[in-house]
């Protein structure tokens, strides 16, 4: 009876048998993991909410100091008359009478050639934790124009009013202007102007000369043109190739440029080293799909603008959000590392004692980037990692009874942190060296568990 008695466990006892299980203990681990990815969402909010907080106050920064610069021009602007017939009811003989209408409408010629040299100096300015690039750029534009051309059009000489025409320029950042901007053409100077636009959602400006008595000008085939123009900005410069040779020389302190638009630098005469960038560009007109005048409408050509980009490369709420992304892999690996030790040293360890180790590997991205608001994310890195690793393992110690596995514990996760930290650092290999690392650290798991028996 009493055999009987033992062959037939209690609820109880089975019960107990089944929690303690391997398979159970896997599970409740696997579980838990999961239970703390909420906590990791938590933390990945609070930098989202941190970046979205830095471009806010970098955006205010900018915008005291200087947006980023857009320029199309110089572009001559002549008004020409055209008559287009309108139909009109006489209402004492109620006749349909034609008229003919006069229209002023304008056309747009574009330089034969387009110099342009550009200085430019940046600088950080900081506000409490947060940085920005912006810069004083001092350019120089030079070139010649050619002989409008109404052939096209069949316009008539007389129909043309050269002693209107004007010099227009579109850009951006008008209030960061520096000096009065004034173009020499052909040993005249004129001076620009703003011009009034009620269009609100256009953020496109523009800067137009007085009237210029063209005939009187452009002398000759080939017509000179110079002029300086000043900004503080910030981000980038674009520029549209309207020459129908446009030549560009940017000289910068920027170590990091980031050349973007239509049209890249010659590679050849391109420098970048740690003083700063040199970049040089020749469009020429056959490289871009627009001519080189338009009539009644001056398009938005924006496409086709080129320049570079003032930013910092990857600023320290980016590395924050990639080391964050990779949390998952951390707390799933450590856990895996104290599972294999439970199965391999029959050392209990209870589900408590894990969710403690859990929340001390989440501790250490709020940790990463606390510090790095006040300090390089190098350093922040640094410190975090030690201060976890060091906390995971002296409480390690107790629930491992000795020093053996605990240092297994500090010595894996600090190859892990470093693991990550590397994957970070990395943009075009990091997935390449990812997947070598993760190939790794599965032959090993492989290899330690390959005794255990699953089965209990």
């Amino acid at each position: 009876m009493e055999t009987q008695e033992n062959q037939n466990p209690t609820p109880v006892s089975f019960f107990q048998s089944l929690f303690q299980s391997t398979t159970a203990k896997m599970f409740m681990v696997g579980f838990l993991t999961l239970i703390l990815l909420i906590p990791l969402e938590f933390v990945k909010n609070l930098i989202s909410e941190r970046s979205f907080r830095q471009e806010e106050v970098i955006s205010e920064i900018n915008g005291k100091w200087g947006e980023s610069v857009y320029f199309y021009g110089p572009i001559l602007k002549v008004p020409y008359t055209v008559f287009e017939e309108t139909l009109t009811t006489n209402q004492k003989t109620n006749e349909t009478v034609k008229q003919l209408k006069a229209i002023t409408k304008y056309a747009y010629f574009f330089p034969e050639d387009l110099k342009i040299k550009s200085n430019v100096a940046t600088k950080l300015l900081n506000r409490n934790n947060y940085e920005s690039v912006v810069y004083s750029s001092k350019m120089n534009f030079g070139g010649h124009y050619g002989q409008p051309d109404f052939s096209s059009k069949n316009i008539p000489a007389e129909n043309i009013q050269w002693n209107k025409t004007s010099i227009l320029i579109k850009t951006t950042n008008l209030k960061s202007i520096k000096d009065e901007v004034k173009i020499n053409l052909g040993g005249s100077k004129f001076t620009f102007e703003p011009i009034y636009s009620n269009n609100t959602t256009d953020s496109i400006q523009a800067l137009e000369t007085g009237f210029i008595d063209l005939k009187s000008t452009l002398k000759t085939d080939k017509t000179n043109f110079d002029f300086d123009i000043t900004y503080n900005g910030s981000k980038q410069i674009k520029m549209v190739p309207i020459g129908k040779t446009t030549q560009l020389s940017m000289k910068s302190n920027w170590k990091a440029p980031s050349f973007t638009g239509n049209f890249l630098p010659d590679d050849k005469t391109k420098k970048i080293d740690s003083n700063g960038f040199e970049a040089n560009w020749k469009i020429l007109h056959i490289n871009r799909a627009f001519p080189q005048q338009f009539f009644e409408i001056l398009p938005d050509l924006s496409t086709y603008a080129f320049g570079v980009d003032f930013v910092i490369p990857v600023n320290q709420y980016q590395q924050n959000e990639r080391a964050a992304k990779y949390g998952f892999l951390v707390i799933g690996l450590t856990f895996l590392v104290f599972f294999l030790i439970q199965s391999i040293s029959k050392i209990k360890i209870h589900i408590f004692q894990y969710t403690m180790i859990g929340l001390a590997l989440i501790l250490f991205y709020t940790l990463l980037i606390s510090i790095t608001e006040h300090s390089s994310f190098t350093k922040a890195y640094l410190i975090a990692a030690i201060a976890v690793i060091s906390l995971i393992s002296l409480y390690s110690v107790s629930i491992l009874k000795g020093n053996k596995f605990p240092a297994f514990i500090a010595t894996a996760l600090s190859g892990l942190y470093t693991f990550i930290y590397v994957i970070i650092q990395l943009e075009n290999y990091a997935l390449l060296v990812g997947s070598i690392g993760l190939f790794t650290i599965l032959s090993a798991v492989m290899y330690f568990s390959r005794k255990i028996d699953w089965n209990k």
